[in-house]
């Protein structure tokens, strides 16, 4: 098999993607869906989930239709001039440019409502095979998650690879990559207002909820009459499914039309040196995404176990099978795309080996993370525990030990971060791929190749992520249909797994982030010195953070991130006033909600945090969008390069205190839940105890740190290079 022959498993992976998912949907749905009052309460969830998602991406449409036109008025007005082809189909490029943004913006909003539809058709399904099994509610959760993994991936796959082809991709592999920035900015355009509502709703009717139920009322999380419970369970969707769904399909777009802008270097050697299939080292990332779907098809085939297994374990084998998969498939594809002729990388080696242990880095890398967040967010180790411990004295010492537990986090994520970006930069620097001026360009595309191989497992990971609200739903749906003790102590054990999953998918999601931008960061460099070159001026070598513009961007991309997670973390804050404000009453005015004679208004509490959550999303998104741009107009080209590389730096960091901080309150709430903290006399603190009492007010405060403002800032960084990739031209006049 040759490099053209491989290329097509491209569209033969994402159909073949699409197809299981259906498969895994079919399967889904036809499973048991419990008893009547678990059917009822799951279509209210489902009700206020369509009723949010329409609402949200009706607002987030008209945004990207605006978004569409002025790009396109824009790029043309500056840019026409500076790319040797300026006519597709009959489009100039800037209206190309505004396509790709429409069709990423469009493909986008796809995947947040995959995602959402399908949880909230598993979570009934899950709830109703606890009553049975815990290994077949593991299944059903799981195969639900997968249905929007593979969707997700399998659209960002074929939406990036369709505006490829359709932009000239084939006729001019080293022209398509630029045309294409668009589709990425698109997709993070809507991925950073998906994440923002649906973070702001989820985390406002969270704490609200509990802050009366649990701590004014001392009734248990989930109980029906709370009013704010069903606004909780809807926002399990709307968030954490919905949101990440876009987060991820714009982290994979985003990451792969930068890899294939690096890969227009390596092709230029490729097609000078007369080596077979230049345009491969453009295709590649593509050609191992694809690779990286059907691995994990495979893999959802390990995910079985024991009743009395923990479902963490089912789960992790799944995810080894799916890595184990991956390299096999990395070592197949870098042999065959990346043959050089007689070129040789030192000590003799071929080029392709170096490239292979860079794609192996990124998946070490993916691997490492995975337990990283495990440690600091899982009940079974010293992180959670302490903070339990911390509980005893009283919320503000279990806040303490939060806050430093998300901060010490920052340690081993920079190290790990810092690893693998000099080992794959190393590993590809020795592939000894030389321009004309010798400049050796096997080192940034080494990164390139660790990002690709750490996105293999993305459609397992998503899956992952997403078994966390189905199975917290179910949870939900087990307390308020008042099913049997041992449905719900099933649904608790994947309840507790289930925060687990959605951490350790932050954390995967931030690493990505990371070896992203820096990726994202040399193809902005790639894009501005391709203009300078047309227009015959100096090319942009180095940023110089010593010159006073770039200096003061710097400083401008640290404030913003802080800032931008301040109107985050602020907006849940003013959402969950309104929420406990309502509930409060409804106890107040409703006396008969206590002995379940009279029934609460849930709908008047779900349409409350709607309509505040998307009302509260609009400042910090236009925040985020005109900043860059901004800072690039008054400063230019190369201070705007400072404010990606601060910006970038400072948004990883904060991601990782907000996210682990955040998990790890919510874990140490539930680790006193089940029991296992003791006093001195052996005596156990769990529910209705002031240690747990201090516990939810520490779940509360990380509430909108790991939900919110953590997960909208991966968004926020690769936001910032995908916007300043597109918009570079302005920057430089």
């Amino acid at each position: 098999m040759n490099a053209d022959q491989l290329q097509l498993i491209i569209p033969v992976a994402g159909l073949a993607a699409i197809l299981f998912a259906l498969y895994l949907a079919r399967d889904v749905l036809s499973r048991d869906t419990g008893t009547k009052e678990m059917e009822d309460v799951a279509g209210t969830i489902f009700e206020g989930a369509v009723a949010f998602i329409r609402r949200q991406y009706t607002t987030i449409g008209i945004l990207a239709v605006v978004g569409t036109f002025v790009i396109a008025a824009v790029i043309t007005l500056f840019e026409g001039e500076d790319v040797a082809d300026t006519s597709v189909f009959g489009l100039e490029l800037g209206w190309r440019t505004g396509v790709a943004f429409f069709v990423g913006a469009i493909c986008s909003m796809a995947s947040g409502i995959i995602g959402m539809y399908i949880s909230v058709k598993a979570n009934v399904r899950t709830a109703a095979a606890a009553r049975r099994s815990l290994v077949e509610a593991v299944q059903v959760a799981m195969r639900g998650g997968a249905v929007s993994g593979f969707l997700v991936v399998a659209l960002s796959l074929l939406g990036v690879w369709g505006i490829f082809a359709a932009f000239g991709g084939f006729t001019n592999p080293d022209e398509a990559p630029f045309l294409i920035v668009g589709f990425g900015f698109g997709a993070s355009f809507v991925a950073l207002f998906a994440q923002l509502g649906g973070g702001i709703y989820t985390k406002a009717a969270d704490v609200g909820s509990d802050l009366v139920g649990k701590v004014e009322a001392g009734i248990p999380e989930d109980d029906p009459r709370n009013a704010g419970v069903i606004a909780d369970l809807v926002g399990d969707n709307v968030g954490d499914c919905a949101g990440r769904g876009a987060d991820l399909f714009e982290s994979t777009a985003a990451e792969n039309i930068g890899a294939m802008i690096l890969g227009v270097a390596v092709f230029a050697i490729a097609r000078d040196l007369g080596w077979p299939n230049p345009e491969a080292w453009i295709f590649f990332p593509l050609v191992i995404r694809a690779f990286g779907l059907l691995s994990t098809i495979v893999a959802m085939y390990f995910v079985r176990g024991r009743e009395d297994e923990n479902p963490m374990n089912i789960l992790n084998r799944g995810y080894w099978a799916t890595t184990i998969l991956s390299v096999i498939a990395l070592a197949f594809t870098t042999n065959v795309m990346m043959q050089t002729a007689d070129a040789t990388g030192q000590y003799g080696i071929p080029p392709w080996l170096w490239f292979f242990g860079a794609g192996v880095v990124g998946l070490a890398t993916s691997v490492a993370f995975v337990y990283i967040t495990q440690y600091y967010t899982a009940g079974t180790f010293r992180p959670v525990r302490e903070i339990a411990e911390a509980s005893r004295t009283g919320p503000a010492t279990n806040i303490i030990s939060g806050t430093a537990v998300g901060f010490e986090t920052t340690f081993v994520t920079a190290i790990t971060i810092g690893i693998a970006l000099y080992a794959s930069h190393w590993l590809g620097s020795q592939a000894n791929l030389l321009t004309a001026s010798g400049d050796n360009v096997g080192g940034i595309f080494g990164t390139a190749v660790a990002t690709m191989g750490m996105l293999m497992t993305t459609a397992y990971i998503l899956a992952m992520d997403t078994f966390g609200p189905i199975t917290d739903n179910a949870g939900g749906i087990a307390e308020f249909s008042r099913a049997e003790a041992g449905a719900r102590e099933i649904t608790d054990r994947l309840d507790a797994v289930g925060n687990t999953t959605k951490a350790l998918t932050k954390g995967y999601a931030i690493a990505s982030a990371s070896l992203a931008a820096f990726l994202l960061f040399s193809a902005y460099i790639d894009k501005v010195n391709l203009i300078h070159l047309r227009r015959g001026e100096p090319l942009l070598e180095s940023v110089n953070l010593a010159d006073v513009s770039v200096f003061i961007a710097a400083l401008m991309g640290a404030m913003l991130v802080y800032f931008f997670s301040s109107l985050a973390i602020r907006a849940v804050g003013k959402t969950a006033q309104a929420i406990i404000v309502e509930v409060r009453r409804q106890f107040r005015e409703m006396p008969g909600i206590m002995d379940y004679s009279q029934r609460p208004d849930y709908a008047r509490v779900v349409d409350i945090t709607t309509r505040a959550a998307l009302r509260e999303m609009i400042a910090p998104g236009l925040v985020a969008v005109a900043t860059p741009i901004i800072v690039g107009l008054l400063l230019g080209a190369e201070a705007v390069a400072g404010m990606l590389m601060v910006g970038t730096i400072s948004g990883v960091l904060l991601a990782t205190v907000l996210n682990n901080s955040g998990g790890a309150w919510d874990n140490a709430k539930k680790y006193i839940e089940a029991g296992h903290l003791k006093d001195s006399a052996g005596n156990v603190l769990g529910k209705k105890t002031d240690a747990h009492a201090a516990a939810v007010v520490g779940d509360t405060v990380g509430d909108p740190f790991k939900d919110t403002a953590g997960p909208s800032l991966h968004v926020l960084v690769k936001l910032l290079a995908t916007i300043t990739l597109v918009l570079a031209p302005l920057f430089i006049r």
